[in-house]
């Protein structure tokens, strides 16, 4: 659940797209005719850049192609190297997703985002104290990242220390109350053990309760319960989740657990 910004390129890869799509339409070139000489009345039609052509790769889930259409842009800029990361670890490379961000960082040491996604990395390595650093060295230049903020909050519950876990995702709430059921943003894997995943997803429920989100607490809660993290007696006296509890699917989840 780290989830890792893309750095607000998706704009121009929906513009890159467009420009292709626009291309194909030409009608020589639907009939794999020469395209007519260009008049002063008649455009000549506008080449996307590599970073463009990677852009639009990316948004279509093609991140080799995009990779290897960022690797020839005339200038690598923070902002390329940061999209060469993301795709890479969208393939799980987390080596040159590393290597892609450092990049970036070279040329741009105070990116809050790229410092997010490095953390991201070092996350799903279950480097927790890489990760950690990388979020506070972020959140320290942009105190009001809700991502990054739910990252830290989700690295410190996989090191069993939920209380400060709790507190980050608190922060993140008050910033933006929809950080729990917003799925914009790639994702890496959940951890791996089945407390830290319990710890996570109670977590979770209490974030998704206190901002009004009831399916999703619900949704939460019930992994929590499953993983053992939780009981059911515990859930009905924790007055965090007395906004569900005339809740008809609460009542039906609870009553589940009673009969276990």
């Amino acid at each position: 659940m780290f989830a890792f910004q893309p750095n607000r390129w998706i704009l121009t890869a929906a513009l890159a797209a467009l420009s292709f799509a626009a291309l194909r339409l030409l009608p020589a070139q639907e009939k794999g005719q020469a395209p007519a000489p260009a008049t002063a009345n008649t455009p000549s039609p506008i080449q996307p850049t590599p970073e463009q052509l990677g852009d639009s790769l990316s948004a279509h889930q093609r991140y080799q192609a995009a990779i290897a259409a960022y690797a020839k842009a005339p200038q690598k800029t923070p902002d390329i190297w940061n999209k060469m990361g993301i795709a890479y670890q969208m393939m799980f490379n987390s080596r040159d997703a590393t290597r892609c961000y450092r990049e970036s960082l070279k040329l741009d040491p105070g990116n809050p985002d790229v410092l997010n996604n490095l953390g991201t990395v070092y996350a799903s390595l279950k480097e927790y104290g890489q990760a950690d650093r990388m979020y506070r060295k972020a959140i320290k230049l942009d105190p009001r990242s809700a991502i990054t903020l739910k990252n830290l909050g989700t690295n410190l519950l996989a090191e069993h220390k939920y209380n400060k876990g709790w507190q980050a995702y608190q922060k993140a709430l008050a910033i933006d109350p929809q950080i729990f059921t917003a799925h914009t943003s790639p994702t890496v894997d959940n951890p791996s053990d089945v407390e830290q995943r319990g710890a996570m997803n109670y977590y979770m429920a209490l974030g998704c309760a206190r901002a009004g989100y009831t399916d999703c607490a619900l949704q939460y809660l019930r992994m929590a319960l499953d993983e053992g993290f939780t009981t059911r007696k515990k859930v009905q006296t924790d007055s965090q989740f007395a906004s569900l509890r005339s809740n008809p699917a609460f009542q039906q989840l609870l009553a589940e657990r009673s009969k276990q």
